[in-house]
């Protein structure tokens, strides 16, 4: 059974996640935002067994320093995006100087890849690569949960304008991938309300069946 706590980080909104399996003592987290201070309240005492990055934008890492200096955690990242986490240029931190200040943090411990499965808190969790937002975007399910990140949203997707965005790879990543899993699967974006694969194949306006 996976626990899952959301938390709503930095000037963007940005979802971050604390999940937790059968043993409340360990977790991971998805996406540390800016200002994570209600994250790592939330887990005080708690073991972190790895920071997973949907991708490696500003907004999705600003809080990735903090939580590894208090958790000593490694960070799974998609090597297509292995140099942003230095680089201010790259993450897009110099992009909105009146939002954040310039973000450089060190790599990621490991690369994650196409079908990978990872086992973390005693689940599965398979990686699905959904570029288009950002060229190493990937989408992490575990049993019917799918944490997005910014590739799918509820009545929405993620945008396609920064450096590395690619619309058609974007469209084919949600068609060819998220949208053939099962409806039911309840989809964690990195903005905004949950939603289900069912309600966008039906509703989503910008990426129709």
């Amino acid at each position: 059974m996976l626990n899952i706590r959301s938390y709503n980080l930095g000037s963007l909104q940005t979802n971050a996640y604390l999940l937790t399996g059968a043993d409340p003592g360990r977790g991971i987290i998805i996406d540390p935002g800016a200002n994570p201070a209600a994250l790592l309240r939330a887990a005080e005492g708690m073991e972190i067994e790895a920071v997973l990055l949907t991708h490696a934008h500003f907004d999705h890492i600003a809080g990735l320093d903090e939580i590894r200096k208090a958790k000593k955690c490694p960070v799974y990242l998609h090597p297509l995006e292995s140099e942003w986490l230095g680089s201010p240029k790259l993450n897009g931190s110099l992009m909105w100087p009146d939002v954040t200040p310039p973000i450089s943090t060190e790599p990621a411990e490991y690369d994650l890849a196409e079908g990978q499965v990872l086992t973390l808190l005693g689940l599965t969790f398979r990686v699905m690569h959904t570029p288009g937002h950002s060229p190493g975007s990937v989408s992490f399910l575990c049993g019917n949960d799918l944490f997005s990140g910014d590739v799918l949203f509820k009545l929405g997707v993620g945008r396609t304008d920064l450096p590395g965005g690619r619309e058609r790879d974007l469209i084919d990543s949600i068609r060819g991938k998220l949208y053939r899993l099962d409806e039911e699967v309840r989809v964690f974006p990195g903005h905004g309300p949950r939603t289900t694969i069912g309600f966008e194949r039906l509703r989503n306006p910008y990426v129709p069946m």
